[in-house]
C-alpha cells in the first residue's frame, strides 16, 4: 500500500480535532491551538458528552486525557480504536504515567505526552500522523489489525462515487447513475483520491482493494 507522505494543511477544514479533558481551560486552548491550524473543534469535560458526541460524529483527531470522568482514557481509547477509521489519538497524562502510557501504546495511541503540553510538539505529533494513511489499531490476539484513515473523511456523496469507480465505472456513467454532471464526477473523483492520498486510479483501486 502506498503511503501519503504530504501534510495537507488545507484539508484541516473537514477534519475534526475532539478534545476530552476534565479542565476547561485545556480544552478552551487547545481550541483556540486547533482552530488557528484549519481544523473543526468540539471538546468534551466528561464522557457521556463525548460518547453522545461520538454518535453523533466521528473526529478524525482526538486529544484524550488519560484520567477523565468514571469511564478513563483508555476506555475511551478502545472505543475510538474500535471504529477501525484510522482515526489519530493522542493521550494526555496529568503526570508521567510509565505503564497507563504503555498500554495506551498498545491499544494504538499515537502518542502520550505529560503536562504541562508542549503546543509545537503536540501539532507535530498530528501532522506526522496525518501524512500517513496507514495507521495500526490496539492489539488484538497478539496481532495488530491495520486502519486506513481518510475513508472516515469521505461525504456520502464522495463515497458514492467511490463505490461506482471501483466498479469500473466511467465519469460519464457514474454521473448519469447520480444524476450528476461527468465533470462534477470528476470533482468528487479528486477529492477522494487526495483524502486517501492515491497518486492516480490504479494506486486508489489498491488501496480499497486491500483495506
Amino acid at each position: 500500500m502506498t503511503t501519503n507522505n504530504y501534510y495537507h494543511a488545507f484539508l484541516n477544514r473537514d477534519r475534526l480535532v475532539h478534545i476530552v479533558d476534565p479542565d476547561p481551560h485545556i480544552c478552551e486552548s487547545l481550541s483556540v491551538l486547533f482552530r488557528l491550524e484549519g481544523f473543526q473543534t468540539v471538546f468534551s469535560l466528561d464522557t457521556s458528552h463525548f460518547l453522545s458526541a461520538l454518535e453523533r460524529r466521528q473526529p478524525d483527531v482526538a486529544v484524550i486525557n488519560l484520567a477523565v470522568g468514571e469511564e478513563s482514557g483508555l476506555s475511551l481509547l478502545r472505543r475510538v480504536k474500535a471504529m477501525r477509521t484510522g482515526a489519530i489519538v493522542v493521550m494526555l497524562s496529568n503526570n508521567p504515567q510509565l505503564e497507563a502510557a504503555v498500554t495506551a501504546m498498545k491499544l494504538g495511541a499515537t502518542d502520550v505526552l505529560s503536562k504541562p503540553i508542549d503546543s509545537e510538539h503536540l501539532l507535530t505529533v498530528i501532522r506526522d500522523a496525518l501524512r500517513r494513511d496507514v495507521h495500526l489499531g490496539a492489539m488484538q490476539a497478539g496481532r495488530r489489525p491495520v486502519e486506513v484513515r481518510g475513508f472516515g473523511q469521505l461525504t456520502p456523496r464522495e463515497r458514492e462515487v467511490l463505490q461506482l469507480i471501483t466498479n469500473g465505472q466511467s465519469n460519464k456513467e457514474a454521473g448519469r447513475e447520480l444524476g450528476i454532471s461527468p465533470r462534477t464526477i470528476e470533482v468528487h473523483r479528486a477529492r477522494v483520491m487526495e483524502k486517501l492520498g492515491a497518486k492516480n486510479t490504479a494506486d486508489l483501486m489498491r488501496i480499497v482493494l486491500t483495506s
